[in-house]
């Protein structure tokens, strides 16, 4: 029997059918993408070892009736039926009910290591550089054959022609591309010939993306010494990269526009300062013509300025002989009443001092021994001249000094006695 081909896929297709008319798979999303029409379109692959992989179409009726966002990476499960889709003949799986079965394995990966960098600081805000304002070297970390390549060129050659670029090509893409990555980034770095650097590829699946999750490529970026901006995918699409880039675009073109200013945007930035610095100029111009017509005027009538300081010079030594006239005899009347009161004070100090001094004298005379003396008493001294005030100082046969008011004697002891005293 000889078959047809579109006998024999339609017989696959019965047998499929009568086989698997309702069945429930489970597996990770991958190439998740919906249609203008409300068509669902993915791949669904084994979660455990990722070998297996078929298409799946979801229509919109069973679309509609999902109650989450299907996204690459979720671990779903589906039911439907398994059929071929006869104008390729392939085989897919038309998904008629869709529900979560938790996170899928890569996704788990990422969210996993996200919080790990995240903890570490590396997306913190604070370390965030700014790109700068005019760059005039950009370089590009992609490969060369991607149209992630050729919408940046575009855009910065539409935007910006006077910007150079530097591109430093690597793989984006499979088991050897974070490598590529990290190199590519690093040598940007070392070379130090560009103002920011852009990472970038187009869009694809969890899986196509998954360079660009690598830890080593977010640790090199990071340390890249330029800013790093990172426009990976579509705007839905967002890596690790992006969280460890100073600045995420949503795609390689939004990129190259926030690093390239237009021409014209240049132009009227310069155009406006330009303005701002003619007026200031004219300002200054202005000010200083204005202070040299003061100082024209002043040189041009030297003979007013001549009468004016004189004048000024008259009255000065009108008001100091005035000063004079006045202050003189104010002084001398100070001086005579000072003088005054200078010997008023002298004549009260001195006889206030003469007071003293006789009190004194007084005094001074009342103690005086000799008037003791004269009383009849006499001051009794041996032989070297030391006072004797003691009896018990004496001894029998001891010559002494006798000192009287009118002259002096020498006598000889012949007995000592003493006062008792009770």
């Amino acid at each position: 029997m000889v078959w047809s081909v579109a006998g024999l896929v339609h017989a696959v297709s019965d047998a499929l059918t009568a086989r698997f008319s309702a069945c429930t798979v489970r597996g990770e999303i991958s190439g998740f993408s919906r249609a203008t029409s409300g068509h669902c379109y993915l791949n669904l692959k084994d979660a455990d070892t990722g070998a297996a992989l078929i298409r799946c179409a979801m229509f919109r009726r069973a679309a509609s009736l999902v109650d989450f966002a299907p996204a690459d990476g979720q671990l779903v499960e589906v039911r439907g039926r398994l059929a071929v889709y006869e104008p390729r003949g392939e085989l897919q799986f038309v998904i008629e009910s869709m529900r979560r079965a938790g996170a899928g394995a890569l996704y788990e990966q990422f969210l996993k290591l996200k919080a790990r960098l995240e903890a570490e600081g590396l997306f913190d805000a604070q370390r965030k550089r700014t790109l700068p304002p005019f760059p005039r070297r950009v370089g590009v970390v992609t490969s060369l054959g991607a149209a992630a390549l050729h919408d940046v060129l575009t855009a910065l050659a539409r935007r910006a022609p006077h910007v150079e670029v530097i591109v430093y090509p690597s793989l984006v893409q499979g088991a050897d591309a974070p490598a590529a990555l990290v190199a590519a980034i690093t040598a940007a770095g070392l070379r130090e010939e560009v103002e920011v650097l852009i990472v970038c590829r187009g869009g694809g699946s969890l899986e196509d993306l998954w360079a660009f999750n690598d830890e080593r490529v977010a640790r090199a970026i990071v340390a890249c010494p330029v800013p790093v901006l990172c426009g990976v995918g579509h705007e839905t699409d967002v890596t690790l990269a992006d969280f460890a880039a100073d600045v995420r675009a949503p795609t390689p073109t939004a990129a190259a526009e926030l690093v390239s200013p237009t021409q014209e945007e240049g132009l009227a930035l310069l155009a406006a300062v330009a303005s701002v610095m003619t007026r200031r100029m004219h300002h200054v111009i202005d000010t200083q013509a204005q202070r040299l017509d003061h100082a024209t005027l002043r040189l041009m009538r030297p003979a007013d300025l001549m009468r004016r300081q004189t004048q000024r010079l008259a009255l000065l030594g009108q008001r100091m002989a005035g000063y004079a006239e006045q202050s003189v005899p104010r002084q001398r009347q100070r001086c005579a009443e000072s003088a005054k009161r200078l010997q008023r004070a002298l004549g009260v100090t001195l006889t206030a001092r003469q007071q003293r001094l006789g009190s004194l004298e007084g005094r001074l005379a009342a103690l005086d021994p000799r008037r003791v003396l004269a009383r009849g008493y006499a001051w009794l001294s041996d032989d070297r001249g030391t006072p004797i005030t003691s009896a018990k100082a004496l001894a029998v046969g001891q010559p002494v000094q006798a000192e009287f008011a009118d002259g002096q004697a020498t006598a000889t002891i012949t007995g000592v006695g003493t006062t008792r005293t009770e």
